[in-house]
């Protein structure tokens, strides 16, 4: 059986479970993993040093193994999102009525620029918002060619369209917008060899370009939103939170700190479930080294 059967097999396993019984073998699966060695764990552990000073080091280990919970958690939820019928997925979010904010920042002549950070369940955004509102959400192939089919057909198995960050991908969302339609993107993913560098919890961090772009070139609205995980299996919660003032501005610094400081903002209402493994702080600005090495 190919990888990628194996991998298919076991989502449609998952998305048999019950929430909160996904969530308990999350929970277990993340706490044996906090315990090993590996580089996530000592990438989480940088990353945390770094965006929490403040915390002294029991409560950064505190935090350190919530991360590592919620994103046992989140392993353990994707089949129950990827496969979830209409009527499931209405069922998992608790507050539907979030999606009003953005109908009340939606201009009517233009469209809409959902930024969600990889906090929380983000596939869940995706699905959820395009229930009322079409989506066109920017991605960034995998690096493993044969997991692309299956990533495009779980984001647009409910109507929402999936567009590779491609020249050509670009200007379809370009189009989108203009068409009055809403236009989603991950907003801390590090760009590849582009965009600035501007403070993310106080640490440079190269920072996208492209949602400041979009924003001043069609006027479109930035809002933030994130889909916070619940306690014991009882579903998520929808935030839908206004750009921070200058997101639009044709200072490309200004404009990628008013990025991350939507993102940070963000992070802050729910610090353990962010992806703390992820190397955000890397490459590191000229002259400097990356806090990875």
């Amino acid at each position: 059986m190919s990888r990628i059967n194996i991998i298919r097999a076991l989502l449609r396993f998952n998305s048999w479970l019950p929430l909160p019984v996904a969530h308990g073998i999350g929970v277990l699966i993340g706490s044996i993993v906090a315990l090993l060695p590996g580089r996530p764990q000592r990438v989480a552990r940088i990353n945390l040093a770094l965006c929490f000073p403040e915390l002294g080091p029991s409560a950064r280990r505190r935090l350190y193994r919530a991360s590592f919970r919620e994103l046992g958690k989140q392993i353990m939820e994707t089949g129950i999102i990827w496969h979830a019928g209409d009527s499931r997925i209405r069922r998992l979010v608790v507050n539907p009525e979030a999606l009003d904010t953005v109908a009340e920042h939606w201009p009517g002549d233009r469209g809409v620029l959902l930024a969600g950070p990889h906090l929380g369940n983000w596939e869940l955004v995706n699905l959820f918002v395009n229930r009322r509102f079409q989506v066109h959400g920017l991605y960034r192939p995998p690096r493993a060619p044969d997991l692309e089919p299956l990533l495009v057909e779980a984001r647009e198995r409910t109507g929402s369209r999936t567009v590779p960050a491609t020249a050509s991908g670009i200007r379809k969302l370009y189009r989108a917008l203009r068409q009055g339609e809403l236009v989603g993107m991950l907003p801390d993913q590090t760009p590849r060899d582009s965009g600035e560098f501007a403070p993310f919890f106080g640490v440079p961090a190269r920072t996208m370009g492209l949602l400041s772009q979009m924003a001043r070139k069609t006027g479109a609205p930035v809002l933030f939103s994130f889909m916070e995980r619940l306690p014991w299996g009882r579903g998520f919660r929808l935030h839908v939170i206004p750009a921070p003032a200058g997101i639009d501005s044709d200072d490309p610094v200004a404009a990628a700190t008013a990025v991350n400081a939507g993102v940070e903002n963000c992070v802050r209402r729910a610090p353990a479930q962010y992806q703390w493994t992820y190397r955000r702080f890397r490459p590191a600005p000229e002259g400097q080294h990356s806090p990875y090495r």
